[in-house]
């Protein structure tokens, strides 16, 4: 492929491909266009993706089938392609023919035989084969193709997927989240976890449709996006057993004076503690652009692995008591001095997960 205009190099983590640069911030979702998507903002995204699939490889007593399913750019499979170590087989697939050849171009510079590009529906090509890691990365909802992944991941596969659709799964758009995900959202300072746990809720729910089981690995959500990475186990015992973290919570329980239920959501964890340690350890082998942002991410979801579902941010509780919000600092000493466990959590800079009670956070406000 001849570089003009419309073509440049992208380089992340140990791979330089071409791309058509129709986005040049790395900050925000980007938009459509016609050309292959490629989004520099999602460079965080793909690195911790790099980091999940090793694990699974370092995990796995046989090779391992990966399927980059809507690649655009090609970027993701073509970095697996190069920065994962052991035995495995990429596929990277975009039903767009410009994609297609984009892809193509770019693995023929690689010049190896553990990867093939292919132009097809997503969902066709997961009735086709199985998968031991599918990535779902749309621009929108990923909902259209979980039930078609259900049915190709392999067992203790690791199912991931992107949801760009935020506002619906926070409660800017109600109907839509009904309709497409089966759940009332809630719009409030707590939305983002609401909206990440209907996403995995939604995995769940499709999961055990087929006796299947969940176990999310790393879940969270970001300016733009939720992204889960959760792994799919079969048998009916693990289904009944991921379906019973599936329920409804009453909004009264989150800080609103209506009664209203919210859901059906997922309320187990969000993340696997064990598995982000082993990640970490990964990580420092790993050449990223972004390591030290992953890094940092990886820590605050270690932290919060044990946390209860749902926080509160100094900011929201200040303005409901007409109070000058107190220093993170002296909430997390305080209620520990009471004997009370406090974590950090990724959805807010300002947010806290405690066991205490309500009345005791208020009193910290209150001085």
């Amino acid at each position: 492929m001849q570089k003009n205009q419309n073509i440049e190099i992208a380089n992340e983590g140990e791979t330089e491909i071409f791309v058509f640069r129709n986005k040049l911030s790395k900050k925000g979702p980007g938009s459509r266009d016609k050309l292959p998507f490629y989004n520099p903002a999602m460079e965080l995204n793909r690195d911790i993706s790099m980091i999940i699939v090793q694990w699974l490889v370092n995990s796995s007593k046989q090779k391992i089938d990966i399927l980059d399913g809507l690649a655009a750019s090609g970027i993701r499979g073509i970095r697996f392609v190069k920065e994962i170590n052991g035995d495995f087989e990429v596929t990277i697939n975009d039903w767009s023919e410009e994609s297609y050849r984009l892809i193509a171009k770019n693995i023929e510079k690689l010049k190896v035989k553990n990867v093939a590009a292919v132009n097809k529906d997503l969902n066709s090509l997961l009735s086709e084969k199985k998968f031991n890691y599918i990535d779902i990365d749309p621009y929108g909802s990923p909902v259209y193709f979980i039930d078609a992944a259900m049915k190709s991941i392999r067992n203790n596969g690791i199912l991931a997927c992107t949801a760009t659709d935020t506002a619906t799964l926070c409660g800017v758009y109600p109907k839509v989240c009904l309709r497409r995900y089966g759940a009332r959202a809630f719009h409030s300072n707590v939305m983002k976890e609401i909206g990440l746990r209907i996403l995995l809720g939604f995995v769940c729910k499709t999961a055990a449709i087929y006796d299947k089981g969940i176990k999310p690995l790393i879940s969270c959500s970001t300016d733009h996006y939720f992204r889960i990475y959760t792994q799919v186990m079969n048998g009916v015992n693990r289904a009944n057993n991921s379906i019973k973290n599936v329920s409804t919570v009453k909004s009264n329980k989150l800080g609103d004076s209506k009664n209203i239920d919210i859901g059906p959501l997922w309320m187990g964890k969000l993340q696997d503690k064990k598995v982000i340690k082993e990640m970490r350890t990964i990580l420092f082998e790993k050449k990223l652009n972004t390591k030290n942002d992953v890094w940092k991410l990886l820590d605050v979801l270690e932290e919060e692995a044990d946390a209860p579902s749902f926080f509160y941010t100094t900011d929201d509780l200040a303005s409901s008591l007409k109070e000058s919000p107190p220093r993170m600092k002296t909430v997390f000493e305080t209620l520990k001095k009471k004997g009370y466990i406090v974590y950090r959590t990724h959805f807010s800079q300002t947010g806290f997960k405690t066991n205490a009670p309500v009345e005791d956070i208020e009193e910290i406000f209150k001085r």
